[in-house]
């Protein structure tokens, strides 16, 4: 009988394209052989190349589904998406915290949707201090860095527990990611030319957080999540990737 997968919990918005959001996690990690649970934290009209509209869940409806879940399984391992600003953040990482001793807490910090949409670039930066010492990594853009973080180089965060991967798809050469932990800079270059597709980032981070459920050292599920990320980048033509093993 095969061994018990980890869980791995999704914290974000609902994409009917299933692109991004919970569907890609749950995807990438059935793919990776982790046990995906989701709690959605918005509910958002678009295709994989069209942005209508997001409907906000209620902060004590989230709060709700979190609880349900973290009172049946044994959870660890978090990764936190779309969300709709830094208050329901703070409250969402209260209930992990009082709920799982010592969690990972992977944060992609989606500020703005890829098939487009208007939300507030700003809308963490007064709880940013506090989002930032209860959490284990961040896997930003470079936009989404600066807007966050600014000028302040990703070495000289006094947190020592939190790793940030910084994704370089705005990076020169494209494609070139950057692993900062515990002071130490590891980078990651893209095997190939790739055209881009809708939620990748939402895989890559979800990819992190499967390996690192499994126990894969943090270096190692860095760069086995963006080897995971260029085969979806492969897998066809079209925005949507395909999920396969």
């Amino acid at each position: 009988m095969a061994q018990p997968r980890p869980y791995c919990l999704t914290i974000a918005g609902f994409d009917p394209s299933g692109g991004a959001g919970i569907i890609a996690d749950c995807k990438t990690f059935e793919q990776l052989k982790v046990q995906g649970l989701s709690v959605i934290t918005a509910n958002t009209i678009q295709t994989e190349d069209q942005f209508v509209t997001t409907d906000w869940i209620p902060v004590e409806i989230i709060e709700q589904q979190l609880i349900v879940l973290l009172e049946r399984y044994p959870v660890k391992h978090f990764k936190i998406g779309l969300i709709e600003n830094g208050t329901v953040l703070l409250r969402i990482l209260d209930v992990i915290h009082e709920y799982c001793k010592h969690p990972f807490i992977l944060w992609d910090p989606v500020l703005q949707p890829s098939a487009g949409g208007e939300l507030s670039d700003s809308r963490f930066n007064n709880e940013l201090p506090a989002i930032l010492e209860r959490i284990r990594r961040i896997t930003p853009n470079l936009p989404e860095y600066r807007q966050l973080l600014g000028d302040n180089q990703p070495g000289n965060i006094s947190n020592q527990q939190l790793s940030i991967y910084l994704k370089g798809g705005h990076a020169n050469p494209p494609g070139r990611d950057l692993l900062y932990t515990k002071g130490k800079i590891y980078p990651f270059n893209a095997q190939g030319i790739f055209s881009g597709k809708h939620g990748t980032g939402c895989i890559l981070s979800a990819a992190q957080l499967a390996y690192t459920a499994r126990n894969f050292p943090v270096v190692k599920s860095g760069l086995l999540a963006k080897r995971y990320l260029e085969a979806c980048l492969r897998s066809n033509e079209s925005l949507l990737s395909y999920h396969s093993r």
